[in-house]
């Protein structure tokens, strides 16, 4: 399963239906989607060209391609600002023989060349309503945004055991990507700020992303 990976793509909540079609058009058996709340500061959505921060974030499984991202990235106008953003993260296997032949069974041209992993999706899992919290931690650390989608939690009688409080089923998810090199930086702010010993009582790791699309207008203008 060295070769799967979960797409996870955000973009505005209007065109959420646009890009599931055409993922779903290039062969996608599942496209998950959910609905989101873009956490970005105002000068960062002046910079990108949102007027809006209701967001869709699509998940979808797919062989990894990096000719997918680059026809996905021009054919979906990723490289505009505001349009939205693409990222694979590695899948390491799926459960039965049947599962990943229906979630992979797409055919996409897969790159022979393995990639330097530049970028990571941090993940933070916080309490309801602690999202400003979380987020002023990770921008103290150099963040320049991220994407909250509402959940809910158990397990909360066996956090007790492990870190002696009690947890709100309540749950924001806050995705915010970052340079590799602002990781950890990102990621011990938002323990040492919005940490489980706060009422933000936020959980926090990392996932690496093999590709992207999205960002290069940010990347060359040198913001995070």
């Amino acid at each position: 399963m060295d070769r799967a990976v979960l797409m996870i793509v955000i973009t505005d909540r209007s065109r959420g239906g646009e890009f599931a079609a055409w993922f779903q058009s290039q062969g996608a058996t599942l496209v998950l989607s959910a609905l989101g709340q873009g956490t970005a500061a105002t000068e960062v959505l002046d910079y990108l060209g949102l007027e809006a921060t209701e967001k869709a974030v699509l998940l979808l499984s797919a062989p990894r391609s990096g000719r997918l991202v680059r026809r996905a990235a021009r054919e979906l106008w990723l490289d505009v600002p505001g349009r939205g953003i693409l990222m694979a993260v590695p899948i390491s296997s799926v459960g039965g023989a049947r599962a990943r032949d229906y979630l992979l069974s797409w055919q996409a041209e897969e790159d022979d060349m393995e990639k330097e992993i530049t970028h990571e999706l941090i993940v933070v899992i916080a309490s309801r309503g602690h999202t400003d919290q979380v987020m002023d931690a990770a921008r103290s650390a150099g963040a320049a945004g991220g994407t909250t989608i509402h959940a809910k939690g158990t397990g909360t009688e066996l956090a007790r055991k492990f870190f002696g409080v009690s947890l709100a089923a309540e749950k924001e998810i806050v995705f915010i990507l970052a340079r590799e090199a602002d990781r950890k930086p990102i990621m011990k702010a938002v323990i040492a700020q919005a940490g489980m010993q706060t009422k933000a009582q936020a959980v926090v790791f990392s996932l690496p992303v093999t590709d992207l699309a999205g960002l290069r207008l940010l990347e060359e203008d040198g913001e995070p």
